[in-house]
């Protein structure tokens, strides 16, 4: 048997010749999966915890917090907006057409993220502004869309924080006119560490690798700069404004709360 780069290699059959187990496979993607995130608190701690301050600087300055991913990138940012525990701050900058798998067909939503001008586009309509803190998140950030982006957005005085896989910026080729990758247009830079082709088991008789975890991963970094955006805002003497469950006791009421003292820097409500 042979295994890819990225990827761990399953066993094919068992020694009486059957097919190998799928809950082997189940705990294979489990502990790959595992073992990329100790990658990331290991490697990234320092990068999530500036991460978390650059947030809480922007809020506490008076600034607007956006994410923007495209495709299945855009599943973490989505994770960041309008969540039990999550900073209410966090807005959903979308596209349309890249929001997930949002259009038919969805080969379509890949080849707007090709598409030049497209970000600006985005951005012209937005209300990011100066003194704002945006979240890019691109697995392979080689595409025009999520580079154009960051590019645009610190143009226009935004703070840019990139989730991405730098092993993309080794292993592949730009795609994009500028040549470069969303790594290099960011303030700062989280590395989910994914392989190129994001799939982390391999088994013989299975064509292709499978089992992504670039979301899983992308979805856990950007918690933990949640989290860390929390402690900083506290230490900075701001209460955190973080939402709670509407299916607890009270959780409407402080939400209600939350909506009202910040309605000017909260999109989702209007």
């Amino acid at each position: 048997m042979t295994s890819t780069p990225g990827t761990t290699t399953a066993p094919a059959s068992s020694a009486t010749g059957a097919p190998a187990p799928a809950d082997g496979l189940a705990t294979g993607f489990l502990e790959a999966a595992m073992a990329l995130l100790a990658r990331v608190r290991d490697e990234e701690a320092g990068a999530i915890t500036a991460a978390g301050g650059l947030l809480a600087e922007t809020v506490a300055s008076g600034g607007r917090l956006f994410a923007f991913g495209a495709g299945h990138s855009s599943l973490p940012a989505q994770d960041l907006v309008y969540r039990a525990g999550g900073l209410a701050l966090m807005n959903l900058l979308a596209g349309p057409g890249v929001v997930g798998v949002d259009v038919r067909p969805a080969t379509l939503g890949s080849a707007l993220e090709r598409v030049e001008g497209y970000a600006t586009a985005v951005l012209d309509s937005s209300p990011l502004r100066a003194g704002d803190a945006l979240v890019v998140i691109s697995l392979s950030g080689r595409n025009a869309l999520p580079v154009e982006m960051a590019q645009a957005a610190r143009a226009r005085g935004v703070r840019v924080i990139g989730v991405t896989s730098v092993a993309y910026a080794e292993g592949t080729t730009a795609r994009n006119p500028s040549g470069t990758f969303l790594k290099d247009h960011c303030d700062l830079v989280l590395d989910s560490k994914i392989a190129v082709g994001d799939a982390e088991l391999s088994v013989e008789g299975i064509g292709a690798p499978f089992a992504p975890a670039s979301t899983v991963v992308a979805s856990a970094i950007l918690q933990a700069v949640m989290a860390s955006a929390a402690g900083a805002l506290l230490e900075r003497g701001v209460q955190p404004p973080m939402l709670r469950s509407g299916n607890v006791d009270g959780g409407h009421a402080w939400n209600a709360e939350v909506f009202a003292t910040y309605r000017d820097r909260i999109f989702y409500q209007h």
